[in-house]
């Protein structure tokens, strides 16, 4: 074999190598997905519009919107868009979906139905 076709031979095999092993640490620093039921399962990821509900409910009580999204910065280190909330809550409040207005941008949860 000429010295110029087995120096790009090695070459090849040498770039694979680096590869395959730049591949197997990566893998090394990826976590193991947990099998079902294995451990406790991870938190539940929720919607802006189940934060809030979240904080109304823990509220008991009507909440202006700047206060809601107080409450969420403080408890959940996120900062929530103002025109979108009140507008998810608006849209919420138009069908009668677990929240209502009580007054401009002041919101509360819908009172559960008696059995």
């Amino acid at each position: 074999m000429p010295n110029s076709s087995r120096d790009d031979l090695i070459d090849v095999l040498e770039a694979v190598s680096k590869a395959q092993l730049k591949a197997l640490r990566r893998l090394r620093r990826t976590p193991r997905p947990q099998p079902a039921g294995a451990g406790a399962a991870p938190p539940k990821r929720m919607s802006h519009i189940e934060i809030v509900y979240d904080i109304l409910r823990d509220a008991h009580r009507p909440l202006h919107v700047s206060a809601i999204l107080a409450r969420v910065a403080q408890r959940h280190a996120l900062t929530l868009d103002r025109e979108s909330v009140v507008s998810a809550l608006a849209k919420r409040v138009a069908r009668q979906d677990r929240f209502l207005r009580t007054a401009p941008n002041t919101f509360g949860i819908l009172p559960h139905p008696e059995r």
